[in-house]
This record gives structure tokens, sequence and C-alpha cells, in this order.
């Protein structure tokens, strides 16, 4: 299946950038001893592809899903092959005291690249889950980052979203707040991060849920309404890696992507991606007319589909990357910006946001509204958007 076709484009967005830092990454890569911590995921294995196929001298891998894991080597072996270098995986918890354990056993390593999250707008429909969205994301960053400073690694690389450019909804805030932290470890250590687009058919997106629908001949549902930019796998990959070799301290790499040129609904996606299995796109009045008439429409040739106008929390109407006051490089790379930001944060306020979330999680339970209003003292703008309504709610 044509990936960049059915997101509406015709060529590889790094392409070029790459080709021009050839040799250069290989070199680094090629003389470096790298970690990936949630390697197993959709954008931890397509940057652990992009570090294996460039030779390293160590790459090791470190994510929570062992059949994930699994499904990792066995890709990287049917397709790579095999390197000189030292390559293991871990089943591991990054925050868990097995980690640190392999951390003290290990020899080192040049390069910590971060892609465990918590990335689904979803996990703030409830306290607990969204309890562990800020433990995943900003509790085990600052673990990991401290866990690599002192252990001598030269740098420290964490993915974060175009959901913490002026953030709507509780995941976008928390990466904000996770690059808060990193502000304040990059005064003693090298780090960079990237915010970027929807990934293409990455596990649990969307677009992975169109092909599990289509596995289980089950009507396809979206929104018609929402608008967003994509990246393949593979760009998610590049781009992360550019970032972390590449990439100067605290610096923030984004695609350059043009509105009128590579924004898409989801609905279109849906419409393009069923037409090119061999379907024509059937719209249904509701879902339950969708569910009623599958077997009936499926064996016509024709696949139910159900598009509606979106309406659960945390939305933006539209996507961006950077704010009106962070400074932009759009110059070094062809398709990368950098957002070139100073050291900017308060211990004390960064100091307070550790005390109350451990004394919160220091309780039998707890509610979400005291860490809302957490959120809402660290990002005085944050403006979230709660309507009540989470995507557990539609088909």
């Amino acid at each position: 299946m044509d990936i960049l076709k059915l997101i509406g484009r015709t060529a590889p967005l790094f392409e070029g950038d790459i080709s021009n830092r050839s040799k250069e990454l290989k070199e680094l890569v090629s003389n470096s001893r790298f970690l990936v911590i949630g390697g197993a995921g959709s954008i931890g294995q397509a940057v652990t592809r992009e570090i294996f196929k460039r030779n390293p001298l160590a790459l090791h891998v470190v994510d929570i899903s062992e059949n994930n894991m699994v499904e990792l080597v066995r890709d990287i072996r049917s397709t790579l092959g095999y390197i000189d270098g030292d390559f293991r995986t871990f089943a591991l918890d990054c925050g868990s005291n097995e980690y640190r354990a392999l951390m003290n056993a290990s020899e080192g390593y040049d390069y910590v690249l971060n892609l465990s999250a918590l990335k689904h707008v979803r996990s703030e429909k409830d306290p607990f889950t969204l309890m562990r969205l800020i433990e995943v994301n900003i509790l085990n960053t600052i673990k990991t980052v401290q866990m690599a400073k002192a252990q001598g690694a030269k740098k420290y690389f964490c993915v974060s979203t175009d959901k913490a450019a002026n953030p709507v909804n509780m995941m976008g805030a928390s990466k904000r707040i996770m690059e808060m932290f990193l502000m304040r470890e990059s005064e003693s250590m090298e780090i960079s991060t990237a915010r970027f687009a929807n990934v293409a058919f990455s596990d649990g997106s969307l677009l992975h849920g169109f092909n599990q629908r289509f596995a289980k001949r089950q009507p396809i549902s979206a929104p018609n309404d929402v608008r967003r930019y994509f990246v393949t796998p593979q760009e998610s990959g590049e781009l992360c890696l550019m970032s972390c070799l590449l990439g100067e301290n605290r610096d923030i790499f984004f695609p350059k992507l043009s509105e009128q040129l590579h924004l898409t609904t989801f609905s279109d996606i849906a419409e393009r991606y069923i037409k090119n299995l061999g379907y024509e796109p059937h719209q249904c009045s509701t879902e339950q007319d969708a569910r009623d008439r599958s077997d009936e429409l499926i064996a016509s040739k024709r696949w139910p589909c159900y598009f509606f106008k979106s309406d659960t929390s945390g939305e933006k109407d539209f996507e961006e990357f950077f704010t009106d006051n962070e400074i932009l490089d759009m110059n070094r790379f062809k398709n990368l910006g950098v957002i070139k930001n100073e050291a900017n944060f308060s211990s004390i306020i960064l100091d307070n946001f550790l005390k109350v979330i451990h004394e919160l999680r220091a309780q039998t339970f707890w509610e979400k509204a005291p860490i809302v209003d957490l959120f809402n003292e660290m990002i005085p703008d944050f403006d979230h958007k709660e309507t009540g309504k989470y995507l557990d709610g539609r088909m």
C-alpha cells in the first residue's frame, strides 16, 4: 500500500536532507553506542531501523512490550539482517528498578533516545490513566535523562509532539511540561527533541484502526472535519535521528509542511484507503446503520463508513508546530525547521510541580480537577478544551 498516496503526498519529505547529510550521519552512527527507549513502538521501531542500517557499535533497545520487541527483531532480521556491532533488546519498563540495574551494568552509551510516551488525547478521560500519562511522559523522562547524564552520555533525545505548541489537551500539555524539565537538564547535558505530525498507521492511531477494521470486516469510522498533517513511519525515524545527531543543545526539530499540500482529513484518507483495497466507500447515516449493514455492503464490494463531526475533548481546530514567541531557524535544512530556545525555566515552579504530583500519587486515590489546576499553573495560557466526550465513546 502506497502510504504517501493515501496521505496526499507524492514524495518523501526528508529525502533531500538525509541525502545531503548521509556521510555525516553514517560516520556518527558507526562510531557510537545507542540506547533506544520505547524502541518497539511505531516511532521507536522506525528510529531503531534508521540506526541499525548505519551499523552502530552498539544498539540496545528497551521497551515495555515484549511482543512488540519480538516483532521488531523479526522485522529487522527479515529485512536488514545483521550488523557487526552489539544489537540487543530488553523487555523492561524504563521507570523500573530493572532498567536502573541495566544502566548500571552497561558500558555506557553515546546517545540515549527516549521514544516512550502515552500519546492518546483520550488518556485524560480518567484521573488514573492521566496520572500514568504524567508518569510516562514527564517523570520517566526526568529519570532517564538523569541516568544518561550520570553515565556520561553525549546527548539525550526525547520525542515531543505538535500538540505541545499551544496545548489544548492534557497529553499535549504533559509534553510541554516535559520540554520545560528538559530545558533545565540542558544546562548540564546536550538535549534535543522533535515535534511532529501524526505518524500514518502507527500503533493505536485511527489509520492503524483502518487496518484492524478491514481485517475484521467491520465498518470504518472517522471525523470529516479534522484536518491533520501526516508523516510516514520512516520519516518519523529520520526526523528523530537527525534531531538527535545533528541538533544543537535545546533544538526542537519539526517538519516543514505546506497547509495547501499536506493537510488532509481522516475521512478523505479513509475513502482513498477503501478504494485502494478494491471497495467503494458507502457512507452510512449512523454507527448502528453501519454495523447492521456490514455483511450486506461488504458482499457487494461496498465498505460501510460512518463519518462525523468531531466533538470530543482536546481536539484542536488547526495544527501547529511552534508558537509566536519561539525563535525559528528555517534555513539550516530543506524540509526541517528548528526551534531555537533559550533555557528559560523556573526551578521553583518545576520543583513545586514535582512536589504536588508526588503528594497526589501518595494518596490512595485522586481526582482530575487538581491535576488540571496544576497544569494551568505550569502553562498559564493552557486552553484546555473539555467537552466531557472522548473517543472511547465513538466506534
